[in-house]
């Protein structure tokens, strides 16, 4: 029997720790909601130790007796693990379909009614990239289940805020740099807020007009690759040159970076690009929710890497 959605209220998230989990979480603890965040390092989560409605729990999210142990009790399971770089601990397969599929079956085994799935726009099972065609792969798995699971499905274009891997990693490379240098500049993209994606999961929970929906998540502007940078130059106050390289030297780009320590770029990411990210559809009006325009938020997180910026937190340290 499915319950009520007044007795929603333990709500256990894997991938809370994150970027996107940690605003996720945080609206949560906010609303009132019992929350355990599932992770597989309990000291990646240490900045939610101090949320008053908030455990974190380690979990070995790959075996199904310990998911099911750590997932017992749970009104509403939340899903936000994804990768941008497989290696051969964890592969975009394992974690974008099998995962995923695996969480369902435990969901129905303890009899646990409600799941949210965060999948990415342009997932589908023939896209050009591993990334998004393991998505699209999940998805459509999750979708089979829909007759013995309240399941919602979020597809977000990138997501853009304080603490996001996207806008912060190009400032840095803006500073840095002498030139930018962007593989597929042309690509397009609908950047869409995090905390717009984090109300919109919060506010699905117990909203029973959003089971079985699939919903896409986009910013209110569409941007070329090369003017989203020049968005962030333009926060930052600087400068630089950008030279945008054709597909044959943006592959040759990302290929040389795979070989780096830190990986930034893959070849699969490029391929990700080859669509582009952005929805044919209006924001959804079920979450009464205006989306926020990038250019809004980046100067508030990027305020302190300008000069001025720079200037003030030097006062505030002096304490004048």
């Amino acid at each position: 029997m499915f319950k009520t959605t007044d007795q929603l209220k333990e709500v256990y998230v894997l991938g809370g720790s994150g970027f996107v989990g940690s605003a996720i979480v945080a609206k949560l603890d906010a609303a009132g909601y019992s929350v355990k965040v599932l992770t597989r390092r309990r000291e990646s989560a240490k900045h939610l130790f101090l949320l008053p409605n908030v455990q974190v729990e380690e979990c070995n999210i790959n075996d199904y007796h310990s998911l099911s142990s750590a997932l017992r009790g749970a009104d509403v399971v939340i899903n936000l693990l994804g990768i941008l770089h497989q290696n051969r601990h964890s592969t975009f397969s394992a974690i974008h379909h099998q995962l995923p599929v695996l969480l369902a079956k435990i969901c129905i085994d303890l009899n646990i009614k409600r799941l949210i799935h965060m999948s990415s726009l342009c997932a589908d099972q023939n896209a050009p990239s591993q990334y998004l065609r393991s998505k699209g792969a999940g998805e459509d798995a999750l979708l089979e289940l829909q007759n013995r699971l309240n399941i919602t499905i979020f597809k977000p274009s990138v997501i853009f805020g304080r603490g996001d891997g996207f806008i912060n990693l190009f400032a840095t490379l803006i500073k840095i740099l002498p030139v930018v240098i962007l593989a597929k500049p042309d690509a397009k993209l609908q950047p869409v807020w995090v905390e717009d994606v984090a109300s919109c999961f919060v506010a699905s929970i117990a909203n029973g007009a959003t089971y079985g929906q699939v919903y896409e998540l986009a910013g209110p502007t569409v941007y070329t690759f090369r003017e989203s940078v020049k968005s962030v130059m333009n926060a930052l106050q600087v400068r630089r040159p950008i030279i945008g390289l054709c597909d044959m030297l943006s592959y040759t780009q990302a290929f040389i970076m795979e070989l780096m320590p830190v990986k930034l770029m893959s070849r699969d990411n490029v391929h990700s690009m080859e669509v582009d990210s952005v929805s044919e559809q209006a924001f959804p009006t079920i979450f009464n929710i205006t989306p926020t325009a990038m250019e809004t938020v980046i100067p508030e997180y990027l305020v302190d890497q300008t000069p001025r910026g720079a200037y003030n937190r030097f006062r505030r340290t002096a304490a004048r």
